[in-house]
C-alpha cells in the first residue's frame, strides 16, 4: 500500500495542521490565474495550437491512455502533434527527445510509455521550462502543428487553446476532498464548471452532484488483452492466464489497479508490488516458478532489455464516445 492511500484519504489530526496551507494554495492559485488574466504577468503564445492535458488529483492514471487516444485521434485527422512533459528528475535538464532508443533509468515510465507509443509520428520531448521545451520541440520539428502539453494546469505562463481535465473515480481521485498538501486535489471541486472539457472514468463511489459542472465526456479503459514483450505480435487474453501459476510485478503507483485486475478478472496471481517509480533488476522479474509474468506495460517497456519470453505487457486503452473528438476537432479549427 502506497504511504498516499493512508494519508489523502482519510481525516486525521495532521490534515487539521495542513487545512490553513490548503486554503492558502487555493487562493495563491486563483491570485496566479487573475494576474495572468489581467496581463499583470506577463504569457507566451505560441505559433501552433496548445492542448493542455491534465488530470484533478495527482493520483488519477487515466490521463496518459487518454493522451495516447488525443495522438491517435489527431493524426487520423491530419494533424501533426507533439508532445512536451515536464523533467521530474532532481537535476534541471535541458529539452530534449525521448525516444525508444533512450534511456529507461534517465526517464520516468510514464514518459517512455509516451515516446514508445508515438515514435516518429508525434515527438515526445522532456524539460523542466516548459515553454523552452515546446520552442526547442518546435524547432526540430517545424511539421508539428499542434503541441500537447501533458500536465500544468497551473502553469498559466504558457497559453493554451484546448483544456482537458480528467477525473478519474476508478482511482479515488478526490480522496479527503481536500487540496494539497493536505489533500490530492490539484484544483477546487467547485471550478471544474470554469473547464474546459472534463473526462471522467469509471463511476464515483458516492453519488455527486455534478450538475454545477462543465459539460463532461466519460471514458472507459480497457485492459482485457496482453502482450509478449520481446515478441509483440504475440497477444493473449488476460483471461488466457487465470490456470497458470501467475506472478504480478508492479510498483506502488500501479499496484492499487493491479489488485483490482485480479479481482475483476479472477486470476490467482501472487502481487508483487514495489516503491514509486521503481527500477526493475534481472532478478525481480524473472521468476523461475512462473508460467507467466504480467506487468504494466509502463514498467514491462522498462525492463525489455532485461526481459524473457514469460514476460507480458499489460496496456491500458482508452475508449470514448465520438462525440469529444468532434468537439475538440472544432475547436481546433476554431482556433485557425
Amino acid at each position: 500500500m502506497k504511504l498516499s492511500d493512508l494519508y489523502w484519504y482519510r481525516i486525521t489530526p495532521l490534515h487539521f495542521l495542513l487545512w490553513p496551507i490548503s486554503v492558502l494554495y487555493g487562493f495563491f492559485l486563483t491570485l496566479k490565474k487573475l494576474c495572468y488574466w489581467l496581463e499583470i504577468l506577463p504569457s507566451v503564445k505560441l505559433p501552433v495550437t496548445v492542448i493542455m492535458i491534465d488530470s484533478i488529483s495527482v493520483e488519477d492514471g487515466s490521463k496518459t491512455p487518454l493522451l495516447l487516444w488525443l495522438v491517435d485521434c489527431l493524426i487520423t485527422q491530419g494533424y501533426r502533434p507533439g508532445i512536451i512533459t515536464r523533467d521530474n528528475s532532481d537535476r534541471p535538464n535541458l529539452p530534449h527527445e525521448i525516444t525508444c532508443e533512450s534511456d529507461t533509468h534517465s526517464v520516468d515510465g510514464k514518459t517512455f510509455l509516451l515516446a514508445h507509443h508515438c515514435r516518429a509520428s508525434c515527438p515526445v520531448w522532456v524539460g523542466s521550462d516548459r515553454i523552452a521545451t515546446a520552442h526547442a520541440l518546435l524547432s526540430a520539428h517545424p511539421e508539428c502543428n499542434i503541441i500537447i502539453c501533458n500536465g500544468g494546469m497551473h502553469y498559466y505562463q504558457l497559453e493554451r487553446d484546448v483544456e482537458i481535465i480528467t477525473v478519474d473515480f476508478s482511482a479515488h481521485s478526490f480522496g479527503n476532498g481536500l487540496l494539497v498538501p493536505a489533500g490530492p486535489l490539484r484544483i477546487n471541486l467547485n471550478q471544474l464548471k470554469k473547464s474546459d472539457i472534463l473526462v471522467t472514468n469509471g463511476k464515483p463511489d458516492h453519488p455527486r452532484d455534478m450538475s454545477k459542472w462543465g459539460k463532461t465526456y466519460i471514458m472507459q479503459l480497457a485492459d482485457e488483452m496482453v502482450y509478449n514483450v520481446l515478441k509483440p505480435e504475440i497477444q493473449q487474453s488476460v483471461s488466457c492466464f487465470k490456470n497458470k501459476h501467475l506472478h504480478i510485478v508492479t510498483d506502488a503507483n500501479n499496484s492499487r489497479w493491479c489488485f483490482d485486475l485480479m479481482q475483476n478478472k479472477g486470476l490467482h496471481a501472487k502481487l508483487h508490488s514495489y516503491a514509486e517509480n521503481h527500477r526493475f533488476s534481472q532478478h525481480e522479474i524473472n521468476l523461475p516458478e512462473a508460467d507467466a509474468i504480467l506487468m504494466p506495460e509502463e514498467n514491462a517497456l522498462q525492463c525489455k532489455k532485461l526481459a524473457n519470453d514469460k514476460l507480458w505487457a499489460l496496456p491500458r486503452k482508452a475508449w470514448i464516445n465520438n462525440e469529444l473528438l468532434e468537439i475538440i476537432i472544432k475547436k481546433l479549427e476554431n482556433k485557425n
